[in-house]
């Protein structure tokens, strides 16, 4: 299943960065092969780092961390937390939106409960309700990997960054109180934290906004994603459409802002206890602190070995069965054969949501179900995306702010320039 002598290959070829992009999407394209082959799989893989991955990576800096959360560190707390344990399972997050894009004839419970059948994680399940979310999540692997694995690393430094970016935004002027989300400042285990939440309990609405006008310019680039303009006069947040919480979307993950910054889990959420039941652990009832479940990531490799070392342990004797339960995940449920393909070309062609593992023309694309998931795509076409290599090449497309293409891996910073643009984006 892991062929072995295919990644080795690739390993000689290929950055550090770039090369732990293609190993995702090379165990995704494994799992998206024949049912037959997988169901033959009784237990997924263990944890484990890429090949020839360090021991440890080195920390990431409070400002590499502030760029990393940035574009969502304005959602209302529980749909930040839900994204932030959806990003450690990054095949989840490729398949969910494959499987969304070619899906829409579903829409509210009958869409929740077809999703709670697949073999995702619980957070993941419940975002395809919520379609905005996931596709920024899903617009660029890289970052989203980025993301997850420093979440997994770095927990509270994470959600420390979140409250330093909140409280950049608000002092400001930038982040207050409106008719979508409520916004206060509040003192948790004498900690003063900003607290962000739904302005109407049985809506979620996803926050759309540009990091460089929220925030303002940053030591790191933030992450290449797509970002509205900021046209003077307009809000400088705006919403989507807001989703109503049907069968329980939302509200399954909260921030714990107290002392080590835990996510709470919801065990009584309608995605969580279906997740729980399914992996045998139904006895859960009331919160508890969540906890990365290893067998969930279906073989995507850690950042480093001891990453892979901790969450293995963590799950050692965790009843948890990982990717058991619900539909198989046959070439149909795990993304199907009549999507995209996977190219290493351009993010441009191809079907519904291929794989892109080569350089691309751009990076992250609002619309993402018409090209495919950039694994190694470059914002010029010639190195890495996300925060390895260094990036050039310009994105216009009618937007106003700029900022230069660095970008970081483990401390260091690349060069480059270019302007980044965006595109018309919905804004009330």
């Amino acid at each position: 299943m892991r062929h072995p002598l295919m990644i080795r290959a690739f390993r000689l070829r290929l950055p550090d960065g770039l090369f732990r992009s293609v190993s995702i999407v090379l165990s995704a394209l494994l799992l998206l092969g024949p049912g037959a082959a997988l169901a033959r799989q009784e237990t997924p893989p263990p944890a484990q780092a890429a090949p020839g991955a360090p021991d440890e990576a080195p920390k990431l800096t409070a400002d590499q961390l502030d760029s990393l959360i940035a574009p969502i560190a304005l959602y209302p707390d529980d749909l930040l937390a839900q994204c932030l344990v959806a990003s450690t399972y990054p095949i989840d997050v490729i398949q969910a939106q494959q499987w969304l894009d070619k899906h829409k004839d579903l829409k509210g419970e009958a869409l929740s409960k077809e999703a709670m059948k697949q073999p995702w994680d619980a957070s993941i399940q419940a975002l395809v309700s919520i379609p905005d979310a996931l596709k920024v999540l899903a617009q660029d692997i890289k970052w989203t990997t980025d993301l997850g694995d420093a979440f997994l690393a770095q927990q509270s430094e994470v959600m420390d960054a979140a409250q330093r970016m909140r409280a950049k935004a608000k002092g400001g002027g930038k982040l207050e109180t409106n008719q979508q989300m409520k916004v206060e400042t509040k003192v948790v285990e004498q900690k003063e934290v900003i607290v962000i939440e739904q302005a109407s309990p049985d809506v979620v609405v996803v926050p759309s906004y540009s990091p460089t006008v929220v925030y303002g310019a940053a030591p790191y680039p933030y992450p290449p994603l797509y970002y509205p303009p900021y046209y003077p006069g307009a809000a400088f947040v705006g919403f989507g459409v807001g989703v109503a919480v049907g069968i329980g979307i939302s509200g399954g993950w909260g921030c714990g802002w107290g002392g080590n910054n835990e996510i709470n889990i919801n065990n009584n959420n309608t995605f969580v206890n279906n997740s729980n039941r399914q992996n045998n652990v139904s006895n859960r009832s009331g919160n508890s602190n969540w906890q990365h479940n290893a067998n969930q990531r279906g073989g995507a490799p850690y950042k480093d070995k001891a990453t892979a070392n901790k969450v293995g342990s963590q799950n050692a004797g965790n009843r948890q069965g990982g990717r058991s339960g619900g539909a198989s995940p046959s070439a149909t449920s795990r993304g199907g054969t009549g999507g995209g393909g996977f190219s290493g070309g351009d993010r441009g062609g191809g079907g519904s949501g291929g794989f892109s593992g080569g350089g691309g023309d751009r990076v992250g694309s609002r619309d993402t179900s018409g090209g495919g998931f950039g694994g190694g795509g470059s914002r010029g076409g010639s190195s890495s995306s996300g925060f390895s290599g260094s990036g050039g090449g310009s994105r216009g497309a009618g937007a106003s702010s700029s900022r230069g293409s660095s970008s970081f891996s483990g401390g260091s910073r690349g060069g480059g320039g270019g302007g980044r643009g965006g595109g018309g984006g919905r804004r009330r």
